[in-house]
């Protein structure tokens, strides 16, 4: 980047810095000046209302069967819910250590299942590995032999030709 972009780029984000404290911190600044001058302007508030409303309503007015219920009432009915709730710390941690073990045991399970499956898939590579070289051997061998065989009927070849031109064959 040349220094001219450089400069421009720094100088748009400055600007959107600028602009994105203003957007959050605008609203909250403008609301507070615009508190303050309404304080020093009594001419500007309006007399407290007066209303004739009546008194809000009570969560006991509104439900009272709420106002009976409280944390350890909760799940009094359950036995199950009722008889966990009973159990001490030391309990509870027992059985946490026992679900942990679980976990283990079988997550152990499940690895020595997939080593046990890699070790089956590798030792099957180095099977079809093993046939692959094996007929690469026997195919080099096939090949030096057929190159023997083609050397040896060259030379036939031209013996004969020769014969051939000495009793008076002119050849193609």
């Amino acid at each position: 980047m040349s220094r001219r972009s450089e400069t421009c780029l720094r100088l748009c984000l400055v600007i959107f810095a600028v602009v994105s404290a203003f957007g959050v911190c605008g609203p909250a600044l403008y609301w507070r000046f615009k508190k303050t001058l309404r304080l020093g302007d009594s001419k500007s508030s309006c007399p407290p209302c007066i209303c004739d409303c009546p008194p809000p309503l009570s969560l006991l007015k509104i439900a009272p069967g709420l106002a009976n219920l409280s944390v350890t009432d909760c799940g009094s009915n359950d036995p199950d819910l009722k008889q966990e709730m009973e159990k001490q710390f030391v309990d509870l941690l027992t059985e946490e250590l026992k679900l942990q073990e679980g976990v283990s045991e079988e997550h152990a399970r499940h690895m020595n299942i997939t080593f046990g499956e890699a070790k089956r898939v590798a030792s099957q590579y180095q099977r079809e590995a093993e046939k692959c070289n094996a007929a690469t051997e026997t195919c080099e061998e096939a090949r030096e032999r057929a190159e023997a065989l083609l050397i040896k009927e060259t030379k036939v070849t031209t013996l004969w030709e020769q014969r051939a031109q000495q009793m008076g064959w002119e050849g193609e």
